[in-house]
């Protein structure tokens, strides 16, 4: 990714869903220090240690929103005066909730989806960066970016699988729509060490996949886009 990032850094928004989707379906699975939550604004990630949040929402007619913060990377302000992340936003965005975000300065960069393409905000001439690619480098274009979320997860393990191949085949699953539990436990038995301290808890992680739409062909109420 470029720093601070270009729209045409970001892959196509159900990509990045199936990604951050299956991140959020091993979290459920075993205590993490990243917490996930699911409700009317989509999908939102915390890490425990303050050091990014992030959010992505998808909308009726293909339209999408990826919008968060990295403590380190997120350059806020230019000259002393808070960067209008909104700048040029569409109309269609849940505007209430990014505007209160906005004066809690909680942004470091807002994507919007439309008519095929991202687009954010101009950015100030000498801004360094917008910690996009620190909080998300899984959400850079093409297959590569996968490797981030492998690596991610295979620290939980104590063993020598290679969990490529099983984070892969979760991720097109999760893409379709088409996940059951025995995705979930191909993914887990790959991903988490199932005779460490911490607990596996699949029936958890089937049940948040339920709720993220990714064992049906929608996504709590929006329709999977062509």
């Amino acid at each position: 990714m470029h720093r601070p990032s270009v729209p045409e850094d970001l892959d196509h928004p159900e990509t990045l869903w199936a990604r951050a989707a299956t991140l959020a379906v091993v979290a459920a699975a075993v205590d993490d220090w990243d917490e996930y939550s699911w409700g009317s604004h989509g999908l939102q990630c915390w890490n425990e240690g303050g050091s990014y949040w992030w959010r992505l929402q998808l909308f009726e007619g293909g339209r999408a929103l990826l919008c968060g913060q990295d403590s380190d990377g997120s350059y806020t302000h230019d000259g002393g005066e808070q960067i209008d992340f909104l700048a040029g936003g569409p109309e269609w965005l849940p505007w209430e909730r990014l505007r209160d975000d906005a004066e809690g300065n909680l942004f470091g960069f807002v994507y919007w989806w439309q008519d095929g393409a991202w687009a954010r905000a101009p950015y100030p001439e000498k801004m360094q960066d917008d910690g996009l690619e620190m909080a998300m480098n899984w959400a850079a274009l093409g297959d590569a970016a996968i490797e981030e979320i492998v690596e991610d997860l295979v620290a939980r393990t104590e063993t020598e699988v290679d969990p490529a191949a099983a984070v892969r085949a979760f991720i097109a699953a999760a893409e379709a729509r088409t996940v059951g539990a025995q995705d979930i436990a191909a993914l887990l038995d790959a991903v988490c060490d199932q005779d460490s301290w911490y607990e596996v808890r699949p029936e958890a992680a089937l049940a948040f996949a339920a709720k993220l739409g990714l064992t049906a062909g929608d996504r709590g109420g929006v329709a999977v886009a062509s």
